[in-house]
């Protein structure tokens, strides 16, 4: 799978061919701790003065090789398919062995570091249900009013939350069936493609 780079990202990553391969490397580490820890203005403003490059093409160096590392690292792009996506960029052989061996070091750590800002979801746990039947009141001796109610435990943070909901039978039966539906739909062959990507 080709990454496919926007014009404003070709620029960032064009600023590349100006400084040389000790610039790329430190670039590719404030690359990898913006990720991290956020932005650090202060950091591009030591780095532009030890390599003597002006601030602005360190950030947009900075915002181009976090893309191209990022995108990179989430997709699990083979070398093959990396090298094939930074020739577009018109680099030399040397700029781009150098780049897909920064993105071969820094794999592992990206694919980390993404795993940690990941939103933490709750995941299920446990569910019981009860089936409770009306069948007559006081104001209506014949009635049949069917009520399901759904107890959903789920784990939260190593912390276990209980959920009560309650519904009539023709709501939970259009509720199951938007749930197959949707199960179908994640076996079409472009879901698979997506969920594929997201790993």
């Amino acid at each position: 799978m080709l990454l496919v780079l926007s014009e404003a990202q070709r620029a960032d990553l064009g600023c590349l061919q100006r400084v040389g391969a000790a610039a790329i490397g430190e670039l590719v580490r404030l690359a990898v701790e913006l990720l991290r820890r956020g932005a650090a203005p202060r950091a591009c403003e030591a780095a532009a003065r030890k390599l003597n490059i002006d601030v602005d093409t360190i950030q947009h160096g900075i915002e181009g090789l976090t893309y191209l590392l990022t995108e990179s690292s989430k997709l699990m792009i083979s070398e093959t398919d990396f090298q094939d996506s930074i020739h577009v960029l018109g680099f030399s052989d040397e700029l781009n062995k150098l780049l897909l061996h920064l993105y071969l070091d820094n794999r592992k750590e990206i694919r980390s570091v993404l795993g940690e800002l990941a939103p933490k979801l709750p995941s299920y746990h446990n569910l019981e249900w009860r089936l409770d039947v009306q069948l007559a009141s006081r104001s209506l001796r014949q009635q049949i009013k069917p009520a399901v109610t759904i107890k959903l435990h789920l784990n939260e943070n190593d912390d276990q939350t209980a959920h009560v909901l309650q519904t009539d039978p023709s709501t939970l039966l259009h509720l199951i069936q938007q749930l197959e539906q949707a199960l179908g739909e994640m076996k079409t062959n472009h879901c698979r493609r997506i969920v594929r990507n997201m790993k």
